[in-house]
């Protein structure tokens, strides 16, 4: 009787723990990825794009990014979107290519960006909490209505918030793993 109810709320929490690893991904931890680029957009013909849907970006060395941009008109587009963009990094246009040096962090930069990760993860455990109460609504009204028991209600209570901690304690272990990686020196 409640299995639609758990199913909806383990894909969701899912989604949560998906979309976190997505942001933090973003946040630069002193070696060059991808990633750091994946919230740029540039002016394509009018329509704001992701770099990486009008360029080719490579990671040849941990400090070094290459964008390749695929109309070479694009260049001066790319470095103009990458300045605006709050990555603190000077990209180097050599008519080809740009080149961006990830340069190494010191230590206040260091803290401010574990600050910012522990918001991030705040606020993904916020989403998971949330579905909990979604879900511990409906479980309440299906027991007002008569649909399931007392008891059944209970086993439900303890069930989803098993599931909360299971998926809390991921999101626990994915900012702690970002976290040694932006300590890293």
């Amino acid at each position: 009787m409640t299995a639609d109810l758990f199913e909806d709320a383990e894909r969701r929490m899912q989604k949560a723990v998906g979309a976190l690893k997505q942001d933090l991904g973003a946040i630069r931890a002193g070696r060059a990825s991808s990633a750091l680029l994946e919230r740029i957009n540039v002016d394509y013909y009018g329509t704001p794009t992701p770099i990486n849907q009008v360029a080719t970006i490579s990671v040849p060395e941990a400090r070094l990014l290459i964008i390749q941009p695929w109309d070479k008109k694009m260049l001066s587009d790319i470095e103009k979107a990458i300045q605006k963009s709050d990555l603190g990094i000077n990209p180097n246009n050599d008519g080809q290519v740009i080149r961006l040096n990830i340069p190494p962090m010191n230590e206040e930069r260091r803290r401010d960006l574990v600050k910012t990760l522990h918001k991030k993860l705040d606020e993904h455990k916020v989403a998971v909490r949330n579905v909990r109460r979604d879900v511990q609504d409906k479980l309440r009204d299906r027991e007002k209505k008569k649909e399931i028991s007392e008891d059944e209600f209970k086993r439900s209570g303890d069930r989803l918030q098993k599931l909360t901690d299971r998926y809390i304690d991921e999101m626990e272990k994915v900012g702690k793993t970002k976290e040694e990686e932006i300590r890293e020196v």
